[in-house]
């Protein structure tokens, strides 16, 4: 059985890749990760604040003393000062690329230009693989048109592929006005993957305090509905690579995302709860499925659900739209 998938111009084992987590801070973790069978890595993400943490401590540590007598030299800021977040990042990427065979995937995670093209070109210098871009934003202004929006993101990516030459997949959220533009968009941008879809982190109420307060829910297989939907409507419709994540638990789960023509899957979730071991399960699985219905590979599984030979996907959207509504039946009170 050939399980071989290709993502970003890489030669993948499986279509089994671990997604952006807390889990990548550790390099033990990653090791671990490569033993139980991914495919590859996709590392924490390394955030926008961080970067401009980290010019303003330096600006600062720089600046320190500057209206003091010369000789007092203690007033220089000590070399672990400069031991900051995006530079330690820079280090991990190294470390990984030391401790594993497995291609190793950097994120950047941000909203706005920033300083993302320093650091993607810093990032590639380190040995990533590839380098996944998580515009992570929430417009709220009431004066900013989405074509403003779009416009934002798109810069980003012509931005940062003008700085790398490593592939750059693009991991963003549904909620634009016509997603399948926004899609073939940032393909022309250059693009060479997308990622669907980015989870936004829902805060809650404490009612007791009267205060916002963080809430982190992982996911649940429900939440591949919509990727499923979207990868199914563009696979075979634009030229580049594309990834499905959340909601990945099962081996059933990354099968149907293949069957739709998803070239990866991607688990974060279901390894938080269960442990990285688990991975080797889901292989497990989803090899015993291919095996019991006589697939030869991955590849041939891949797109054979999707949209593509659909001559108006719109109308294909609206009949299941209307069958899933008269199909169910309000249950009888006893």
């Amino acid at each position: 059985m050939n399980l071989t998938t290709k993502y970003l111009g890489l030669t993948l084992r499986t279509p089994l890749v671990v997604a952006a987590s807390p889990l990548s801070e550790e390099l033990d973790h990653i090791k671990q990760m490569e033993d139980a069978g991914a495919a590859a890595v996709v590392l924490h993400s390394l955030f926008e604040e961080e970067l401009r943490q980290d010019r303003l401590e330096l600006n600062q540590n720089l600046e320190q003393g500057s209206f003091s007598s010369p000789e007092a030299l203690t007033y220089f800021p000590e070399p672990e000062q400069f031991e900051l977040g995006p530079e330690g990042y820079l280090r991990h990427i190294a470390a990984a690329k030391q401790a594993v065979k497995i291609p190793v995937i950097a994120s950047l995670n941000g909203s706005s230009h920033g300083g993302w093209t320093d650091y993607a070109y810093q990032i590639e210098q380190a040995g990533a693989d590839a380098l996944e871009l998580n515009i992570y934003s929430i417009p709220t202004q009431l004066d900013v048109p989405g074509s403003e929006v779009e416009k934002r993101y798109l810069d980003i990516v012509r931005t940062v592929k003008a700085a790398v030459t490593i592939p750059v997949t693009v991991k963003l959220s549904p909620f634009f006005s016509n997603f399948a533009n926004m899609a073939v968009e940032l393909n022309k941008a250059g693009a060479d993957g997308l990622v669907l879809f980015n989870r936004f982190y829902q805060p809650d109420i404490h009612l007791e305090n009267m205060e916002v307060s963080p809430n982190l829910l992982l996911s649940t297989p429900m939440a591949m509905r919509l990727p499923m939907r979207w990868i199914a409507i563009l696979r075979g419709r634009i030229a580049c690579s594309l990834a499905a994540t959340s909601g990945v638990h099962r081996a059933s789960d990354a099968l149907k995302m293949l069957a739709v023509g998803a070239d990866v899957t991607m688990l974060c979730s279901v390894l938080m709860r269960h442990g990285i071991k688990h991975l080797a399960v889901i292989e497990r699985d989803m090899l015993e499925w291919l095996v019991d219905h006589e697939y030869d590979s991955v590849e041939q599984l891949k797109g054979s659900m999707s949209q593509d030979n659909c001559p108006d996907p719109e109308k294909f959207e609206r009949a299941q739209y209307y069958r899933v509504l008269s199909s169910f039946q309000i249950p009888h009170s006893p």
